[in-house]
């Protein structure tokens, strides 16, 4: 498949693997840059630069394909090494860096003075044109239906992806809801020049999580996420359980003198918990609406083979098929 975002990053399919907290490690992204897209390392999944260069050689070693590395700037109890991070990536040779969260204007000189591409993760339309204004690459459009942070607009796919494609002009891919062939052919007709995927790639054979929450996954419909930390204006979509009821009723309980300190104990730490031991209602974790379209868990190869497959059939033939001839 040939698309701007392929020719960008070179990638045999215009498909990424969103970086995860916990479960963006070399096993997965290798996983998915072999298969022909492009995989992505969590940086902040690391404990610091050290161990996120041994993730970076480690992934080196599993693949002679393009893959990337995510720096999230958001609020944490401890702030990352940004500096040492992005000398890392540097000196790794490392070709392509997500960012997300904050406006990643400050390290962007350093970046591409490396040659590095970078794609931004946006919400909204304006975050979008204000990342292509500072020079990024790509952005990555996350509608409402995405796992993590929705920002807080609340447009659903169908129309920001519309609206990206009229203002844009870099290329862009569509994040949240992302799951098969049918998701690529909707993202690419919308004007997108590719997909985003996470929520999708945790249900995977490579994923390096435990089987719970592969299960869960599986098991979760489209009705089964919540939205959390509204008030606090940081909303996360997470996978509905008797924590996210916890922390929803506390919500409601604190109002409008909701702190940060009030949900910290069902928010902060979890993943490890939740991600290796398995422990899936002992914390809040990110999982999109798109959990109602997965059904089962393939290998990355597998997934990868099927979407583009799919896509390939409905291009081909249903939609070539309702175009009348001429007369």
């Amino acid at each position: 498949m040939n698309t701007r975002i392929t020719e960008l990053f070179g990638i045999r399919y215009p498909i990424i693997q969103g970086g995860m907290h916990h479960v963006g490690y070399a096993q997965l992204a290798a996983a998915v840059s072999n298969a022909g897209g492009l995989g992505i390392i969590t940086a902040l999944t690391q404990p610091d630069a050290k161990a996120l260069a041994n993730e970076i050689a480690r992934c080196q070693a599993l693949t002679d394909r393009p893959f990337g590395v995510n720096l999230t700037m958001l609020p944490a109890l401890l702030q990352a090494d940004y500096p040492a991070l992005i000398d890392v990536i540097i000196q790794a040779g490392v070709p392509i860096v997500e960012t997300a969260g904050y406006n990643p204007q400050a390290w962007l000189p350093a970046l591409q003075e490396a040659g590095i591409r970078v794609i931004h993760k946006c919400t909204s339309v304006r975050h979008a044109l204000k990342a292509q204004a500072i020079g990024c690459d790509a952005v990555s459009v996350d509608g409402f239906e995405c796992a993590g942070h929705p920002g807080e607009d609340d447009v659903p796919n169908f129309i920001l992806l519309a609206r990206a494609a009229d203002e844009l002009t870099i290329p862009f891919v569509a994040s949240g809801g992302m799951a098969d062939g049918r998701s690529l052919v909707a993202a690419l007709a919308l004007g997108a020049d590719g997909i985003n995927m996470g929520t999708r790639f945790v249900a995977t054979r490579e994923a390096p999580v435990h089987d719970n929450v592969k299960q869960a996954i599986v098991a979760a419909s489209e009705l089964d996420t919540r939205l959390i930390m509204r008030p606090l204006r940081n909303t996360e979509r997470v996978l509905a359980n008797a924590s996210v009821d916890r922390i929803l009723d506390t919500e409601q309980q604190r109002g409008a003198n909701l702190q940060f300190e009030d949900i910290k104990a069902e928010v902060a730490g979890v993943y490890p918990r939740v991600m290796q031991q398995g422990e899936v209602d002992s914390g809040a974790w990110s999982c999109g609406m798109v959990a109602g379209l997965i059904h089962d868990i393939p290998t990355v190869a597998e997934l990868i083979d099927r979407i583009v497959e799919q896509a390939r059939d409905i291009i081909g033939q249903r939609l070539a098929g309702t175009i009348a001839p001429d007369g």
